[in-house]
């Protein structure tokens, strides 16, 4: 009972109903304290009480406390992309390997275990006093931009390419977030970016990004659609980048148009973080940030994320209060943004007696638990697509000595992608594969330098201060708090070099869970040359180099890791140096390390492999080097993307090297977006696409690689065999993008994926020859194992539509993921509502098309060679869908 009456005392002093700050008035009997009041009754009433300037502070996610009326401060910024941003959470696949599951129910089994994990960190933190970011209950989740484009960094936080997939698993991660009680939320779950936006990340903050209707229809929107309608999502975020003109902020178009008059949307929306501040300081849209937000708020946004609390030297709040008083924004719209703030707040129960939230008491022991993980072990599983086999996988018994190589194969930061929380652990590849085949003899070599940072300390007598002393400038603060602009100092002293450990930091910040630290100085190198410069640490760090960033980490994790930059020093001449870094977990450590640059591929690794039964090449790229708006100084990434989807070549020497012995080999593949490995296809025996597959994809690779796990997985994106033929990455038309409009031969396609066993279709049947338009069609297919293993396979349904412009080539309209045993057969059952028929016109209007249909079902899409089973069908008349 213990923790409960702990629960209940912080949700008390939440309410307001235990300690009554001074001069604030008795509110226990007011309407919004009412539980029988609707959410919207009860927000109404607050904010009709709230002055103006009031109203103002809670205009952004740093929703400050109004002491008057015994309102908290909220801190509506978090994050759960695949597991809360938090401490001793469970940690699942990448979201585009979870859409690689092609599993909706497991990815909303999934979501509710981490809305349960959210409660649990809220509670926890609200206990411990911390009400920053990352201890609420608004995630920011899930990302539901269509993945156009394999150059793009965040779309490994995306379902893939496709629409229709990305619905189904948006409207599964939204309903498992968000619980079943109709009363409460669980939490609340958060669609974005909404909508058109894919990159590139350099101009995200300037970009004004031009699109026809059609596809906006067509494409971007319906996933975000279904979410709403569908999913009932409580919050969306609005983009940083403009479309057709209008910032996506402040879109008449979408947030008007679309999502509060066709979808019916009633939440609340929230702005990507300094969104607003770009509709006037960027996008130019408005003169002023005062107009700039009453456009925005006008137009339908009700929260802005900021990053700092002050803009341009001003708080946020004056931009709201002037937009009022100079006559720009009505203070009745105003309310109106407010009043659905504080009824989100209301249904997550924040104002309520605990004893009345279901989800108030939950225990917290199934933070991490023993059923968590194993559900991540599960996607991961899940997640795995066999994209090459010629008889090598699985590996037999008679295998018996086993080198790997690969930078990634002993790492597990790379396993957790972005956007990620701290796991309690981890399982490399590597530590999978000696649990999996324990009477191996198992050889490891990294073979090049690649993402395989070996750095040692930079020397001591190449710092100096900035007045010229030995050593570095170090000053200690108290850590951002909701990235507060000035954190308190506690204490500036020189210190001989970045090495930061609990032996060594000062007793002011001693026995701290947060605080920041900022080294400056210079750095005079005694040798010419092309050097990896960075820092070992854990907690978040940068580290700048002549004002510009070289490496960058937002931390974690159970050890230090390395994170370090590529770039040319000249001896004796001196750069400035400036590594800043900061903890909230208290796990701080530093070392400012260095390496001369070396690719080449090393002697031992050849060695091993000649000394092999067989090799595993552990290959890829991590979100060091795809990811959202950051330095990157490899060749073929620029800010965040790319600008190469081949293999890096140290990996690519590295495998053909190994590969040139002649043995037996592998290859698995880390990444968040496709690679071009042509020659891999080409050479390698065996080729296994394993994404960042979260906390247990060490063990679900390895289970793959042995047979225990059958694969199963599908690509949610289409593996092209070079940029060439690509439309410009900025050009957001979908003309000869992803397989709906791609008019190549692709190197492998979407839902592509090779199992351990045989599937065969039969016995198609369609409910009728001719459907009148607007009706429903059913189809049934039998689906048998008719190989020698237990597996799943996912049943695909694809449509051709009739020659209509706008018509894409093919289009995914359905699917399944079953298991069937050898010999057993099932039958599968399909039924396709009017919008899974529809499609869109060349003018944006969605419609069901008058002719001829051409139905497939099979285990990846027709004409590529997937087993499968077609049938056609008729649609007598037109019938017009609404958007």
């Amino acid at each position: 009972m213990k923790p409960r009456l702990k629960l209940s005392l912080s949700f008390a002093i939440l309410c307001g109903a235990i300690i009554v700050p001074v001069g604030a008035q008795d509110t226990a009997h007011m309407p919004f304290m009412n539980p029988q009041l609707t959410p919207e009754e009860r927000a109404t009433d607050l904010v009709h009480r709230m002055t103006l300037a009031e109203k103002a502070s809670e205009m952004q996610n740093n929703s400050a406390a109004v002491p008057r009326l015994n309102i908290p401060a909220y801190q509506w910024w978090s994050e759960a992309l695949h597991g809360v941003i938090n401490e001793g959470v469970t940690e699942y696949p990448e979201p585009v390997g979870l859409a690689a599951t092609f599993d909706p129910a497991g990815i909303h089994t999934m979501a509710a275990q981490i809305g349960v994990e959210g409660r649990i960190k809220h509670v926890q933190n609200l206990r411990e006093g911390h009400t920053g970011i990352m201890g609420g209950l608004d995630f920011w989740s899930p990302n539901l931009n269509i993945f156009r484009d394999p150059r793009w960094g965040r779309g490994q936080e995306t379902y893939g390419e496709d629409p229709f997939l990305t619905g189904r698993m948006g409207v599964a991660y939204v309903t498992g977030l968000q619980g079943d009680n109709p009363k409460y939320y669980l939490a609340i779950a958060t669609p974005k970016h909404f909508a058109v936006h894919s990159g590139p990340e350099p101009t995200r903050h300037f970009a004004d990004v031009d699109v026809s209707k059609h596809d906006e229809v067509d494409t971007y929107e319906p996933a975000f659609r279904a979410a709403i309608v569908e999913g009932k999502a409580g919050s969306v975020m609005c983009a940083y980048n403009a479309i057709n003109g209008e910032p996506a902020c402040a879109n008449q178009y979408l947030l008007q148009d679309q999502l509060r008059g066709k979808w019916g949307f009633q939440g609340y929306v929230v702005s990507d973080c300094d969104a607003v501040r770009d509709v006037a300081a960027n996008h130019r849209y408005r003169p002023t940030q005062a107009q700039g937000a009453a456009i925005s708020v006008i137009r339908g946004m009700d929260n802005e994320c900021v990053t700092f609390t002050t803009r341009f030297g001003e708080p946020v709040e004056k931009a709201y209060i002037d937009a009022v008083q100079q006559g720009y924004l009505p203070e009745s719209t105003l309310d109106t943004a407010l009043i659905r703030l504080f009824s989100a707040r209301m249904k997550l129960g924040m104002f309520d007696p605990p004893a009345m939230v279901p989800y108030a008491s939950i225990d917290e022991k199934e933070l991490d638990s023993v059923e968590h993980r194993a559900h991540a072990r599960k996607m991961a599983e899940e997640s795995m697509v066999l994209l090459k086999n010629d008889g090598l996988l699985p590996l037999k018994p008679e295998i018996r000595k086993i080198t790997v190589v690969g930078p990634l194969a002993e790492q597990t930061q790379p396993l957790i992608g972005n956007y990620a929380g701290h796991p309690t652990h981890i399982v490399s590849i590597l530590d999978g594969l000696h649990a999996q085949f324990p009477g191996v003899t198992i050889t490891y070599v990294a073979g090049t330098q690649f993402l395989h940072f070996d750095g040692t300390p930079v020397p001591n007598d190449l710092l100096t201060t900035p007045e010229g002393k030995p050593g570095l400038h170090a000053e200690y603060n108290e850590g951002r708090q909701g990235f507060d602009d000035k954190p308190k100092k506690l204490v500036e002293r020189i210190e001989p070099n970045v090495n930061l450990s609990k032996s060594t930091m000062p007793k002011e910040v001693t026995g701290r869970k947060r605080f920041g630290v900022e080294w400056t100085g210079f750095l005079t190198p005694s040798e010419t040359g092309e050097y990896l410069l960075g820092v070992r640490s854990q907690g978040f760090v940068r580290v700048s180099v002549d004002g510009k960033q070289v490496a960058s980490s937002y931390g974690g994790g159970h050890e230090p890791m390395p994170v370090m930059g590529r770039l040319k020093l000249e001896k004796g001449h001196k750069v400035a140096l400036e590594v800043s870094g900061g903890t909230q977990d208290g796990n701080a450590h530093a070392e400012l390390i260095w390496n001369k640059y070396d690719p080449a591929v090393t002697p031992e690794a050849v060695a091993a492999a000649r000394d092999a039964d067989a090799i595993i090449a552990v290959v890829g790229i991590t979100s060091q080097l795809e990811g959202e708006e950051m330095p990157v100084t490899e060749p073929g990434f620029l800010g965040g993307d790319r600008t190469s989807i081949d293999l890096p070549k140290p990996e690519e020497d590295l495998v053909e090297a190994v590969a040139a012995t002649g043995k037996p080999l592998a290859v698995v593949l880390m990444n968040g977006s496709a690679l071009a490995v042509n020659w891999i296809n080409d050479h390698a025996n065996a080729v296994l696409e394993a994404w960042y597959p979260g906390e247990e994809g060490g063990a679900a690779v390895a289970e793959t690689l042995s047979g225990k796990n059958n694969p199963a997985g599908r690509l949610p994106v289409t593996f092209y065999k070079g940029l060439e033929g690509l439309p410009h990455f900025e050009d957001y038309a979908m003309a000869n993008r992803t397989y709906r409009y791609f008019t190549g031969k692709p190197l492998y396609p979407f839902g592509y994926g090779l199992s351990y066993t045989t599937f065969g279709y039969s016995n198609l049947a369609i409910s009728a020859p001719t459907v009148a338009a607007g009706q429903p069609v059913e189809a049934d297919v039998t689906v048998t194992n008719s190989g020698k293993l237990s597996g799943d396979e996912v049943v695909q349904l694809y449509l051709k539509f009739p020659d209509v412009k706008g018509a894409p080539t093919l289009a995914l309209r359905s699917f399944e993921r079953i298991h069937l045993d050898p010999g057993a057969g099932q039958k599968v059952h399909f039924h396709l509502n009017p919008r899974d028929l529809g499609m869109v016109t060349e003018l944006g209007s969605p419609i069901i098309a008058e002719g001829d249909y051409s139905l497939t079902v099979g285990g990846g899409q027709p004409g590529t060679g997937s087993p499968g089973i077609s049938g056609k069908f008729h649609v007598d008349g037109t019938y017009a869908l609404p958007e």
